[in-house]
């Protein structure tokens, strides 16, 4: 392994956990109805746990209200229980074929909430960054050592490893910003 392949393995991690992130901060609540707060939402489909999005179809009825819309009139029992048993806070309701979930107005306690649930998982991703770049130079103090590379070429990669580092730590900042915004906004 050679320090471009640490660097290239280390960088795509990294992206991988803003990736991480980008769905986790997907998933909290605003007040506002947005068909990706049911994507996680598992139902029991013969037998076997499956996406909700691969029973129904999701839609957005109004800017309060998410419409599913169920494949077969059959998992429409399921997936009404299903989404109010979920962690969401969610109350659907059926009307004919279609499941119509409102999205309750969030208190400003809920929303506070909602805010430190951000900051966490914003917290999270920050320590695995830095888990992936002790890693980096853990790999590159192997190199120096085993003279695969010198000193001076370890301490670069060191720097630049620590350069990568800053801009995702500030992607992270700049996306739990945007989202603690949008929690905030009434």
């Amino acid at each position: 392994m050679t320090i471009a392949d640490v660097k290239k393995n280390t960088q795509e991690r990294m992206t991988k956990s803003i990736e991480t992130l980008r769905a986790d901060l997907a998933k909290v609540r605003t007040g506002r109805a947005h068909p990706g707060i049911l994507d996680h939402i598992m139902v029991e489909y013969y037998g076997s746990p499956t996406a909700l999005s691969q029973v129904a179809n999701v839609t957005l009825i109004d800017a309060r209200t998410i419409g599913v819309q169920p494949f077969e009139k059959k998992m429409a029992a399921v997936i009404e229980r299903t989404i109010r048993d979920s962690d969401l806070g969610l109350n659907p309701s059926s009307q004919g074929d279609m499941i119509r979930v409102p999205t309750p107005a969030l208190t400003e306690e809920r929303r506070k909430e909602m805010v430190k649930l951000v900051k966490s998982e914003a917290e999270d991703a920050k320590i695995a960054i830095r888990n992936i770049r002790r890693d980096a130079n853990e790999s590159f103090k192997k190199l120096a050592k085993d003279k695969a590379c010198s000193e001076d070429d370890e301490r670069r990669a060191v720097d630049d490893i620590q350069k990568v580092t800053d801009k995702f730590i500030i992607d992270v900042d700049k996306m739990v910003a945007e989202k603690e915004k949008e929690v905030l906004t009434v």
